[in-house]
């Protein structure tokens, strides 16, 4: 399962594995599933540390879900001590972060969840050939509208597994493979959605 976009093969990315098991550690302590454990700290996400290798997932969208993730796991302490929090980047780059905003853990989580989806980067198609990008993009806004509780008509995790899109050829498209996989983890997202 792919959690993040991956960087190209001949690139070094953060080992999938590794970033995966410590994301379902982080969700375990959230309440999404049965903790085996010691619940994750603030500290541990802004100090987590991965393997590299290539085609390894895309480190920035990696530290961007973690950040969310801080804010996500701290929120009750946050209630009474948010001055005190720092995302992962602010940890590395500002000594004085602004305090972050206190949030239930399960809407804290979808909308981490929501950003990944309005962040995704899709590599070109292969050969010329991939998914007309003005479709895949319009379904994706209504991925992050289900997540966030704003759409219309919310989409189900059925509905986002089936989504088809037309092809192009010779023409900038998205690569299929990765909008497949990527969809497949949002329909999951959306099935383990409180």
């Amino acid at each position: 399962m792919n959690r993040f976009p991956r960087v190209m093969a001949v690139r070094l990315g953060y080992d999938p594995g590794q970033v995966d098991d410590f994301v379902r550690r982080i969700e375990r302590t959230l309440g999404l599933g049965p903790l085996d454990g010691p619940p994750v700290t603030g500290d541990e996400i802004r100090n987590a540390k991965f393997a590299v290798k290539l085609g390894g997932y895309n480190e920035t969208a990696v530290d961007f879900a973690l950040d969310a993730f801080i804010v996500a796991v701290e929120a009750p302490a946050a209630r009474t001590a948010a001055p005190s929090l720092r995302t992962r980047a602010e940890e590395r780059t500002r000594p004085d972060p602004a305090p972050a905003k206190a949030a239930g853990a399960a809407e804290s989580w979808l909308e981490t969840q929501a950003a990944r989806v309005e962040r995704v980067a899709f590599r070109p198609g292969r050969l010329g050939m991939g998914y007309r990008e003005e479709e895949v993009d319009a379904f994706l806004d209504r991925v992050v509208a289900t997540l966030r509780g704003t759409a219309a008509e919310p989409l189900t995790a059925e509905q986002v597994r089936r989504a088809t899109f037309a092809t192009v050829v010779f023409r900038p498209g998205y690569a299929i493979q990765e909008v497949d996989s990527f969809l497949a983890e949002m329909a999951n997202v959306l099935e383990r959605r409180p």
